[in-house]
C-alpha cells in the first residue's frame, strides 16, 4: 500500500513530479491483534535512496519479526531538495503511521523508526527534535506526536562540522557553506534529549566513509542523558552492510536487534 506523506503537497514543493511528492509504502503482518511498525528511511548521502540493501531488504526483515514495515522515501538533493525537506517528511511518516494506527493495525505505543548512514542521519534528528504535534490544526495528521517509541541507528551518520563527519551528507542537507550555528543544529550528538526514545545503534570498525566515532559520540550523549539502549560496534564489513548476510560476527547484529526489541516488549 503506497501513501502520498501530504496529500495537498508536500511543504517547499518545487513542482508535482514523482519526485515532489514523498511517500510511504506500508507492508502489513499478518495478526489477530494490533502489531508495532517500524518507519525505514534509507541512506544514500542525502542524494539517492539505496532502496534495496537499506529498504527492501528491510522490510521483509521487519515483516519477519512481526513489525508492520513502513518504508519511507523522504525527498533528498538528488531530487532537488535539502533541508528540511527530509526531516519534515520524515516526522511527517512517524505522524501518519501514528494518526492510522487503528487503521492499519498498529499499537500506537510501537511504532519505530530505523535509518542507515544519512538515513540514520535522518532518524537521529527526529529522535532528538520531535514535538507534540499542533492540537489546533485541522489536519489531524498534523495534530499527532513526531517522537518515535524506539529507534534503530545502522552505521549512522551523526556529527556535522567535525573531523569524522560525513562531508557528501553534510553539503546535500545543509549546503557548502552551513554557519555555525546549523552544523551545531543538526550535529545530533549535541542534541540528544532526557525523552529521547530508546535507541540501538550498530556501527562496524571498517567502516571509513561514515567512521564509527558517530555512533560512539552519539551513545556517550544517551549515556549522560540518561536514555536507554544498546551499541553494538563489530570488527568487520564496509560501509553499507545491510543485514551483513555472510560476513563473520556482523551478521549477527540484526538477532542482536531483535533481541533488543523483544526486551523492550515492541515484538512478541
Amino acid at each position: 500500500m503506497e501513501v502520498a506523506l501530504w496529500a495537498g503537497g508536500a511543504p517547499g514543493a518545487l513542482g508535482t513530479e514523482p519526485k515532489d511528492i514523498p511517500k510511504i509504502t506500508v507492508r502489513r503482518v499478518d495478526s489477530s491483534g494490533p502489531t508495532g511498525a517500524l518507519i525505514i528511511c534509507p541512506g544514500g548521502g542525502y542524494g539517492g535512496l539505496a532502496m534495496d540493501h537499506e529498504g527492501k531488504q528491510m522490510v521483509e526483515w521487519a515483516n519477519s519479526i512481526g513489525l508492520t514495515a513502513v518504508l519511507c522515501e523522504y525527498r533528498h538533493r538528488g531530487k532537488g531538495y535539502g533541508h528540511p525537506a527530509p526531516s519534515q517528511d520524515a516526522q511527517r511518516a512517524v505522524r501518519m503511521v501514528r494518526a492510522k494506527a487503528s487503521e492499519w493495525n498498529i499499537d500506537p505505543s510501537k511504532i519505530g523508526i530505523m535509518g542507515f548512514s544519512a538515513g540514520g542521519h535522518l532518524v537521529s534528528t527526529v529522535i532528538t527534535q520531535f514535538d507534540a504535534g499542533d492540537k489546533e490544526s485541522a489536519d489531524p495528521i498534523a495534530q499527532q506526536s513526531s517522537r518515535p517509541d524506539f529507534a534503530i541507528l545502522c552505521y549512522p551518520v551523526i556529527s556535522m562540522g567535525s573531523a569524522f563527519t560525513h562531508r557528501g551528507s553534510e553539503v546535500n542537507l545543509l549546503g557548502e557553506k552551513a554557519s555555525k550555528e546549523t552544523l551545531v543544529q543538526f550535529a545530533s550528538e549535541r542534541n540528544v534529549r532526557s525523552d529521547t526514545p530508546p535507541t540501538f545503534l550498530m556501527h562496524t570498525v571498517e567502516d571509513k566513509p561514515v567512521p564509527v566515532e558517530n555512533s560512539l559520540v552519539f551513545y556517550q550523549a544517551m549515556v549522560a542523558k540518561g536514555v536507554p539502549g544498546e551499541l553494538h560496534v563489530y570488527q568487520k564489513g564496509p560501509h553499507g552492510v545491510g543485514l551483513a548476510k555472510n560476513i563473520p560476527g556482523t551478521a549477527d547484529w540484526p538477532s542482536a536487534c531483535g533481541r533488543w526489541l523483544k526486551q523492550l516488549q515492541m515484538i512478541p
